[in-house]
């Protein structure tokens, strides 16, 4: 009897440990995005290029106008990178291009382009051509 229940106690145990787990790591995916004034959730892709992404926060960029559809920046360094072409990419999603460029794109299109995928801002409005302030932080 002692030992079903220290048995069931270890269980117990373990699968208390696991779901703080889970949370904690829910949690670290969400990030906030301030642009303009407004802020925004960042869903984190779990890949190895979103975790490092995240080690780089809180931080903020200047981001460029391009194409009417994106903003990016260079970062000042290197991440990992595992490029696919999505085919279509998808207003709030946040790539990176090549290792070191950070770009959102706020308009859905068609693309022939290769990018690994950081993660995704619900609720993206339309940035118009200006170039912005961006600001990352860990909630």
């Amino acid at each position: 009897m002692k030992k079903t229940f220290y048995i069931l106690g270890i269980l117990l145990l373990f699968t208390s440990c696991r779901t703080n787990y889970n949370k904690k790591e829910v949690m670290t995916n969400m990030i906030k995005v301030v642009i303009n004034n407004s802020e925004y959730n960042l869903i984190l892709e779990n890949n190895e290029t979103a975790n490092k992404f995240l080690e780089l926060l809180p931080k903020e960029f200047n981001m460029t106008e391009l194409n009417g559809n994106e903003k990016y920046v260079y970062l000042d360094k290197s991440l990992p990178s595992d490029s696919v072409n999505p085919k279509e990419i998808v207003a709030g999603d946040v790539m990176l291009y090549g290792d070191d460029c950070l770009v959102i794109f706020y308009k859905t299109f068609k693309t022939s382009y290769a990018y690994t995928k950081i993660g995704h801002i619900d609720n993206m409005p339309n940035l118009n051509n200006d170039n912005i302030l961006v600001k990352f932080k860990v909630t």
